[in-house]
């Protein structure tokens, strides 16, 4: 089925791979870098797994400031208790186990890009302190005495609809306003289905093996509706490239359900989705050397996702067989 695919569009922006076949999305890059050489705060919108950063990243690429700093930073991943310490640094002694200064990712930055991915999670106080930085105000480090000033280009991301957060509540307008000078928005994947099988073989090629798809399955990821978008997709294809055999993979290799559409549910053989998670882990190890950054970046995963997986795969073994 490989032969059929026409060319897609390869690029890379700071490392990360975009893959482009549809029109949607050719004319979305190539409206990029005008809004990334006119400085505008941009808010990036659009599903979960559709590739908010790539697009983020891109800008970063095309600004003018793309020889300084990309500082990234998932707001929704911080406990609350750690946003202002991250973004804004700290100086020794500023609380119990702060033996030494730290700078915050706003110094991090300065005169390159802060991305702020799923800033909709950020709590009232914190969007307050936000708004003053980006107005251009100085601010306090964690037990700061001295002002810190930074020139950083905001570009932020979410899945949520900050607008109607707005109207509950949750989010404050003027915040908004700022941070939204541009918006761009990311379609879904099902709304740009050429993009689905040049990123399936992209997605196949990256797991190291010659294997390659039989028509019967390019046909049913066409017709998914993958809610789960660009990162349901290479978790799908990741995960029938485990169980496929003779170098070809079939339909029997999708997860159960995947034809209704549905949500992979565990067969019933053992051959579970946590078995096929746990093998996809240990061969990314494998194929990386052991090197956990490098194995949780191919995997689309944190670190500390990754190590938190190893941890428990390592005490199921060590649990002791009970018998009835």
């Amino acid at each position: 089925m490989s032969g059929t695919i026409e060319v897609a569009e390869c690029l890379s922006f700071l490392g990360a791979p975009a893959v482009i076949r549809s029109q949607v999305m050719l004319e979305l890059m190539g409206r990029i870098p005008r809004i990334a050489q006119s400085g505008a705060a941009v808010l990036v919108t659009g599903e979960s797994g559709v590739g908010k950063e790539i697009i983020s990243r891109a800008i970063h690429h095309h600004s003018l400031r793309c020889s300084q700093p990309w500082v990234d930073v998932n707001c929704g991943a911080l406990p609350e208790h750690l946003v202002e310490s991250e973004l804004f640094g700290y100086e020794k002694g500023a609380f119990s186990g702060a033996d030494v200064a730290k700078k915050g990712l706003f110094e991090l930055a300065d005169h390159g890009s802060l991305f702020l991915d799923e800033v909709g999670e950020l709590d009232a106080r914190m969007q307050v302190k936000l708004l003053r930085v980006l107005d251009g105000a100085p601010y306090y480090k964690l037990g700061g005495t001295k002002k810190t000033s930074v020139d950083v280009r905001i570009i932020t991301a979410t899945n949520q609809d900050l607008e109607e957060s707005i109207g509950l509540g949750r989010f404050r307008a003027d915040l908004f306003h700022r941070l939204c000078e541009v918006k761009v928005q990311v379609p879904a994947l099902r709304e740009r289905r050429e993009d689905i099988l040049p990123l399936a073989e992209f997605f196949l090629a990256q797991h190291g093996c010659p294997l390659r798809f039989s028509r019967d399955v390019g046909a049913a990821l066409l017709a998914h509706p993958w809610t789960g978008n660009v990162r349901e997709l290479r978790n799908v294809v990741i995960r029938a490239a485990i169980f496929a055999s003779n170098g070809c993979i079939q339909v029997k290799d999708l997860p159960e359900g995947f034809l209704n559409g549905g949500t992979p549910v565990p067969s019933a053989d053992g051959s579970t989705l946590e078995e096929a998670e746990r093998r996809m882990i240990l061969r990314a190890l494998d194929l990386t050397g052991g090197q956990h950054a490098k194995a949780a970046e191919s995997l689309g995963i944190s670190r500390r996702t990754l190590s938190r997986k190893l941890k428990s795969y390592s005490m199921r073994e060590n649990q002791p067989t009970m018998a009835c």
